[in-house]
């Protein structure tokens, strides 16, 4: 299997499946999604990077980094069509789940819609689904993640909504009674549930082979920690620093980096690592290679955790009142790896220390280098630099976390920042061509991956940005409005830089390993 730093130049595209242009109030993996490769082909694109597809919060903003899930799929990116094309619904009833176009997400009327389609759905295949083979085959591959999560998700609904721990006790420490006479209870909605992650993963695989078919591969991201009100923490407990009544006694975050001055309070339960280690990983090897049966590399977030991990008290006011605890290091990666070598790229932003890397090259795994971070006092040094940035990496212009390149050279970028763009450029830069002249800075760097959002692509402004860390409300909801912003003129512009910059004969078809 083909590593980056083994000679080979490719190029890539963030976005989120959400961003896309839907008829139904938000992006989703079926026919937009397909039909971006004819996008990627023209373009010179080889891979398309997403965010985590799993199942997200209104409680917590959307965010697809805080999940009720670490293996479920998000129903929200169901496709209505593909129901339709699959007969599982028909063309009237996904009609009435059609919005008006906008380039936000109504997340709020999108999940009623898409809940109302799933129950049609589910309530005309609810008698035939013990004699379906595929989904009988689903449901039994699955069912060390789905049996938890599907009740989870039933019983949640059942109380009312609330966090696990609200709960009757005897469910909330797993007491088999419980458990026999609830799922008895609930064994409809259970099986709705399973019936939902039925159809999710069965168009992520659609969309999967369509990619293949066109040589291209999809990179998945895969957030470090889970949300306390999640499956994985109801059903496992032991695996997470808590106390003896279910609440967290030491939370996650990090301290004071390049997005905020004061660091980030995430409020993630801690894993505890000697749980871990004594079941000798399985956890997180189920989750990994989880993810690599439906993506070829998966980004996996946070990667400095691995080595040390900030933890902070619960009744911290302040992400600053952390310390930095052990990570599991070399044992985890060494047991997932186990039955073959993982295609990782490790998020190594943040504060970076030896031994972090020393993880990270150890498993030739690439890291991350992000062009905007590289400009300023601190350019002559800066590991993000276009010309201090190492084959075994890949260059990003921005992130999602990041101001879209325009709004960035507009609102954030200092004087000696801009002059520096201009200089390196070799042309004058403006915030009309900042987001081009990153882009081809990254592309003409020695990084084996070169990676820019599409908003960067389209030189969209702040407008258009995606979330910005530190803050809870208004991010995750751009998207386009229209497929016709995809154009064969912007296509070709990307196609004719991927050539100058060697990374148009990709040909490692290796790659595509899972």
């Amino acid at each position: 299997m083909p590593k980056p730093n083994d000679g080979w130049r490719a190029a890539a595209l963030l976005l989120h499946p959400s961003s896309l242009y839907s008829p139904y109030g938000i992006g989703d993996l079926g026919p937009a999604a397909r039909q971006l490769a004819s996008f990627f082909k023209r373009a010179g694109l080889h891979l398309w990077q997403m965010l985590p597809l799993t199942p997200t919060s209104p409680a917590l903003g959307n965010s697809p980094y805080s999940a009720y899930s670490a293996f479920a799929g998000n129903n929200l990116l169901i496709s209505p069509e593909d129901l339709v094309r699959d007969g599982w619904l028909n063309a009237n009833e996904v009609r009435a789940a059609e919005a008006p176009p906008s380039n936000r997400i109504d997340f709020k009327q999108t999940s009623l819609n898409k809940s109302h389609l799933i129950d049609q759905a589910f309530n005309r295949a609810a008698n035939h689904l013990a004699n379906h083979a595929g989904f009988q085959k689903f449901a039994c591959s699955q069912s060390p993640w789905l049996n938890d999560y599907a009740f989870f998700m039933a019983a949640k609904e059942y109380f009312g909504g609330g966090s696990w721990l609200t709960w009757p006790e005897s469910l909330c420490r797993r007491d088999e009674r419980a458990l026999h006479n609830y799922g008895t209870r609930l064994a409809r909605p259970i099986l709705r549930e399973k019936f939902a992650q039925y159809l999710f993963f069965s168009q992520l695989l659609e969309l999967r082979a369509v990619w293949h078919e066109a040589s291209l591969g999809l990179i998945g991201d895969t957030s470090i920690y889970v949300n306390h009100d999640s499956s994985d923490v109801w059903a496992q407990p032991h695996l997470f620093h808590l106390d003896s009544e279910g609440h967290p006694t030491a939370v996650a975050g990090v301290p004071p980096d390049y997005f905020t001055q004061n660091g980030q309070l995430w409020g993630n339960p801690l894993f505890n690592w000697d749980e871990h280690r004594r079941e000798g990983f399985n956890w997180w090897k189920n989750r990994l290679w989880h993810g690599l049966k439906f993506f070829d590399w998966l980004r996996l977030d946070h990667f400095r955790a691995f080595a040390a991990y900030w933890a902070i008290s619960p009744k911290a006011t302040s992400a600053a009142e952390g310390t930095w605890q052990p990570g599991p290091g070399m044992d985890l990666f060494t047991a997932a790896s186990e039955h073959g070598p993982l295609n990782i790229i490790a998020e190594d932003l943040g504060i970076i220390t030896p031994d972090v890397t020393y993880l990270r090259q150890a498993f030739a795994y690439p890291g991350m280098r992000v062009l905007q971070f590289a400009f300023g006092e601190a350019l002559s040094f800066s590991t993000h630099a276009p010309y201090r940035i190492e084959p075994d990496n890949a260059v990003y212009s921005a992130t999602h976390d990041n101001n879209t390149s325009r709004g960035w050279f507009r609102l954030e970028a200092n004087e000696t920042a801009r002059r520096q763009l201009t200089e390196l450029s070799g042309f004058t830069i403006d915030e009309t061509n900042a987001a081009w002249a990153l882009i081809r800075l990254a592309w003409l760097s020695p990084a084996a991956l070169a990676v820019t959002p599409l908003w960067d692509l389209l030189n969209l402004d702040e407008n258009s940005r995606l979330n910005t860390p530190g803050t809870a409300a208004g991010n995750w909801a751009w998207k386009l409005t229209g497929p016709e912003a995809l154009t064969d003129q912007t296509a070709d512009h990307l196609a004719n830089l991927s050539a100058l910059a060697g990374r148009d004969n990709f040909d490692h078809p290796n790659i595509l390993t899972y």
